[in-house]
This record gives C-alpha cells, structure tokens and sequence, in this order.
C-alpha cells in the first residue's frame, strides 16, 4: 500500500503540534503509587523493569519480597552482586503459602517484611520502593489493607516512588494508586505442561 510522503507529513506534524499543545499542560511531579495486578505474567517483571532503569540513573532504589522465598532469581542475584550500594534487596517471604503451609508464620514473616517496606519508604534517599507480591500478602489478610492505605497515604514521602505487585490487588489499594495495570492472561506456556523456566520466569 502506497502513502503519499507529503501527505503523511502533514498528517504528523498536525499529530505533533496536539501532542506538544497536551504535553505543556503535563507539569506536576510526584512520587506515584504503583500496582501491577491481574493473572497474566509479567507485573514483577515489569516492576523490576522500572528498578534497574532507577539504578541506570543511580537513583538509590530498594526491593523487599513478600512471599518468593531465598531462590536464586537473575535479578536478585544480579543487584546483590553489582548492584547492592543503589539497591537493597530484602527477600522476607519464604516461600508461596501452598508450600509452607503454614498460616501463622506466613503472618509473621509478612509483618515483618511489612515493617521493613515501612522503613524503606520512610527513608527519603529510596527514589523507588518495590514490595514485590505484597497483594498475595493482602489477599491473605497477612496484612490490614486499612493500614497500608493510611501508610501510603499519611506517610509517604511526596516524591518516592511505590511498586505493588501480586494478583487480585484489593480494591482500596486500587482506589489510591496513580498508576494501574492489569495483566491479562491470554495465553501461558504452563498449561502446555511447559515448567517455569530460567531466563523467563526468574
């Protein structure tokens, strides 16, 4: 299909002038509340994404993990190795809930990792915070979503950043959140009798 070159350029500038005449009204920055949520693959994926795009600009950045126990993944690995003085990693779950089996202590791990999330936020050097699978923590009632709203809301400073991941955020922690992104499972490998594989998964 042929396009005339005059006409497409006249197409795109008339396309850039509404898109400059929109951007000049984009001036605020704050720090956003972030959630990746949905069944598809990839919100900690994507949220890690963000965390080595902190640490290319050396903006000091932290990660604490809710629910994934001490298994070596590539970007835990990757940031305790190289990267440890712009990103603390805190892996403070251990393990999924079908594994341990074990409510209370599931509770108490959460808790903590939670008062350490708090910490880490509180410290206005964290540009971002990432508290990967802290909605599986919710979905459990680990944690009082009543409390971590109010933290988010009361506490946080005004220019960190927060990462939320994990399926079936609560709707409250949806309410207060800038940004929001479902993943949607289209198509996954796993009910191909596909296992988890390195690289891709962790």
């Amino acid at each position: 299909m042929s396009v005339d070159p005059e006409r497409h350029a006249m197409k795109m500038a008339k396309k850039k002038a509404s898109r400059d005449k929109i951007m000049a009204t984009k001036t605020d920055e704050k720090g956003l509340i972030i959630v990746h949520t949905g069944k598809g693959k990839g919100k900690s994926s994507a949220a890690f994404g963000m965390i080595f795009r902190c640490i290319a600009h050396d903006m000091k950045c932290a990660v604490v993990q809710f629910i994934k126990g001490g298994m070596s993944t590539g970007e835990r690995d990757m940031i305790l190795d190289k990267f440890s003085d712009t990103c603390s990693f805190h892996t403070m779950g251990e393990g999924f809930t079908w594994e341990t089996q074990d409510r209370t202590r599931d509770t108490e791990m959460a808790q903590a990792a939670w008062e350490k999330a708090k910490e880490l936020i509180r410290d206005e050097s964290n540009k971002m915070v990432l508290l990967d699978e802290i909605n599986i923590a919710l979905r459990y009632d680990y944690l009082d979503i009543n409390d971590v709203v109010q933290f988010l809301a009361e506490e946080k400073p005004h220019m960190t950043h927060v990462v939320m991941t994990g399926r079936n955020a609560k709707d409250d922690l949806i309410e207060i959140a800038d940004l929001v992104t479902e993943m949607e499972l289209i198509k996954h490998p796993f009910r191909s009798g596909v296992k988890a594989q390195i690289g891709v998964e962790f």
